[in-house]
């Protein structure tokens, strides 16, 4: 028995090797949030009050993702007013805090969407990201991700968590299922520019 996890321990130090992705079945971007929509850094003020930092960039980047076909998530294994406002400014509906096992959240969120793991793409930076990270389809990582974990990601950002990077996946993603133009156009032709 101790061998055998020794083996399994090493397998997360190489790099998975999956089937091509079928980009029209990507339904689903799920996103970690600590080094992905923040830089990971935390700040805690008196009584208790916990400030991280977002970047308003990402933000356009779920702008542009709701006016597709896909669903976005946020499973992160802190719990945080700053994460649950964030996600509701974002309008992400399916946000799962204080999660110490995400795959298993990760799979009962794929069962409530009648998805599964051949329909989701996964962000992360860390060790507790890794088994969603080898289970979907795609998995990407920021540049700031630890090493091992950029390994186990199919792409790594030019971005950091925090600083563009989520906009820059979202761009990625759509932009292999042949949707970003369309979610620019679809944003642009919903807005109303008229200055009176």
């Amino acid at each position: 028995m101790q061998q055998r996890n020794k083996i399994q321990v090493k397998e997360y130090f190489k790099k998975p090797v999956k089937a091509n992705v079928d980009w029209q079945k990507i339904k689903l971007m799920v996103f970690d949030c600590d080094g992905i929509f923040s830089d990971g850094r935390i700040i805690y003020g008196s009584e208790g009050l916990e400030i991280k930092e977002f970047d308003a960039v990402d933000g356009m980047g779920l702008m542009l993702l709701r006016r597709t076909d896909m669903i976005s998530a946020i499973i992160t294994g802190r719990s945080s007013e700053a994460v649950a406002r964030r996600a509701k400014d974002l309008r992400i509906e399916h946000v799962y805090q204080g999660i110490s096992n995400k795959k298993k959240c990760l799979k009962e969120l794929l069962d409530k969407l009648g998805l599964g793991y051949e329909n989701a793409v996964y962000m992360g930076d860390d060790w507790n990201d890794v088994h969603c990270m080898r289970s979907v389809a795609f998995s990407i990582a920021p540049a700031n991700a630890l090493p091992e974990i950029q390994e186990n990601a199919d792409h790594v950002l030019n971005k950091s968590g925090g600083h563009g990077a989520v906009r820059e996946a979202i761009s990625y993603v759509l932009g292999k299922k042949g949707e970003y133009k369309k979610a620019i156009k679809k944003y642009l032709t919903e807005v109303d520019w008229n200055e009176d």
